[in-house]
Parts: structure tokens; sequence; C-alpha cells
């Protein structure tokens, strides 16, 4: 359970306008990462255990999509995925940080400037 209560309001618009511009996140990736921050930490849990197949069902996607999502939030820090099992996988979410803690560094080929880890924090 979380001890702080979150700002939903703050949250979303840090996501929306802040965050998943910055990472280039696909619109899997932001429909994926807002269902799960919405069945996790907005109830009160820091932690999820769901099925690629129901979120893929609830999102009217197919399972690849999902799961490629899963996968490339968790590269990205969004998420920690914990366990991938049969029964499905168990992650941990995070949140985005305020904007102000992104900190610029030097941009290499294919990256985006930003460091990743500074855009993800735990609650």
């Amino acid at each position: 359970m979380l001890n702080k209560k979150l700002n939903a309001k703050l949250l979303w618009i840090q996501f929306e306008d802040v965050l998943a511009p910055r990472l280039g996140l696909t619109v899997w990736d932001r429909a994926v990462y807002s269902y799960l921050l919405r069945h996790s930490l907005v109830v009160g849990k820091l932690r999820l255990h769901f099925a690629v197949m129901s979120v893929a069902r609830d999102l009217g996607l197919s399972n690849g999509p999902v799961r490629q999502a899963v996968r490339r939030l968790d590269e990205m820090g969004a998420l920690r995925l914990l366990e991938r099992s049969k029964t499905g996988h168990l992650v941990e979410m995070r949140l985005p940080r305020p904007s102000r803690g992104v900190e610029r560094k030097r941009p290499r080929s294919k990256d985006r400037g930003y460091s990743i880890c500074c855009l993800f924090s735990f609650c």
C-alpha cells in the first residue's frame, strides 16, 4: 500500500505533457502504461499481477503489441518486471518524476538526449 495520496491530475499532466513526448512512447506504450497505472498506483497498489491477454482484450489490442509495450516500458524503467509466468506478469509500477528532475545529457546516435533513469522514481 502506498503511504502518500497521489494527485491523479498532476500525474496525468506529467505523463502526457512531459514524459511521453520525451521518451517517444508509442500509442501502445501509452495505452498499456495508462492501463497498468490506473489498476495499480491510482487505486493504492505498488505491484500489479496481470495477464497480457486480459490487458490486450480490455484495450482492444492484440497480444503482441501489449507484450512488446510491457517489455519496452520495463527497459525504460517505467515499470519493473518482477516475474513472468504462465499465470501472468508481476510488475512494480514507477511514477514519472517532476519535469525539473530531468537531466539533459549529451545525445548519441538514436538517443533522445535524456537520461531515462531520472525520468521515473519509486513511490
